[in-house]
């Protein structure tokens, strides 16, 4: 067999095998990269590629290599699911840095967290004093979390006691890229109709002529048309 078509079907063959160890670990592998998740990554990546390109050596070798640490991921995730303990271990777990508005040096210091990191990620976070905190974590995947004193936090609403109107929550998309969705309609007990109405009234003749269309718990819709009035820059 010639040599590009080999590598051809090897890397369909490593794509594909990929994808599927990808989905039986989960969406944790993207969502939360702690550092095993970081060096498995670039481990499974690196014997895929081989896959593909090495032909020195079998594929089968290599398939049983992504079969191996996908199957010991899968194995050490369940076992971390059903021991605390295991999982404190095998996963880390957070680090408050700062409580009650002090900086935990021996805490950092045991994660060799420097200040500068501190600093830096308090500044992401819309802090640019220290005074701001109350407490600070660091958590598994190496975010921080910042709870604010109260005298920083927003005044809501509620604080001030207040009326709101209850126009938040998840939105539901009534028409994409010109297509009506019949479902979401259905469960919001409208038809077609009344959405081409609503639709006039707004100054759009047609379903087609607007990119998206969602309704917000509050009744309100929100219209995208193909055409926009603002200008690419």
């Amino acid at each position: 067999m010639h040599e590009s078509l080999i590598v051809l079907v090897r890397g369909i063959i490593g794509f594909f095998t990929l994808l599927i160890f990808a989905r039986l670990l989960g969406k944790q592998q993207v969502s939360q990269l702690t550092f095993f998740d970081y060096v498995l990554g670039i481990t499974i990546g690196s014997t895929a590629s081989s896959l593909t390109t090495d032909l020195t050596s079998t594929a089968w070798a290599h398939w049983v290599g992504l079969f191996t640490w996908t199957a010991t991921c899968y194995c050490i995730q369940w076992i971390s699911l059903k021991s605390k303990k295991a999982s404190v271990y095998l996963d880390d777990k957070p680090t408050i840095v700062m409580a009650n508005g002090q900086i935990l040096e021996e805490a950092m210091k045991n994660k060799r967290y420097r200040l500068s990191d501190l600093l830096e990620q308090l500044r992401e976070k819309g802090v640019f004093d220290l005074e701001e905190v109350d407490f600070a974590i660091l958590e598994k995947d190496g975010q921080l979390s910042v709870l604010k004193k109260a005298e920083y936090q927003p005044v809501t609403p509620k604080d001030m006691k207040l009326p709101t109107n209850d126009g938040s929550g998840m939105s539901i998309q009534l028409i994409y890229d010109g297509i009506i969705i019949e479902e979401n309609l259905k469960s919001i007990k409208k038809d077609k109709q009344w959405l081409k109405n609503e639709l006039k009234k707004n100054g759009v003749k047609s379903p087609s002529e607007v990119f998206a269309v969602s309704i917000n718990t509050g009744g309100q819709l929100y219209i995208d048309r193909y055409k926009d009035n603002r200008k690419p820059n």
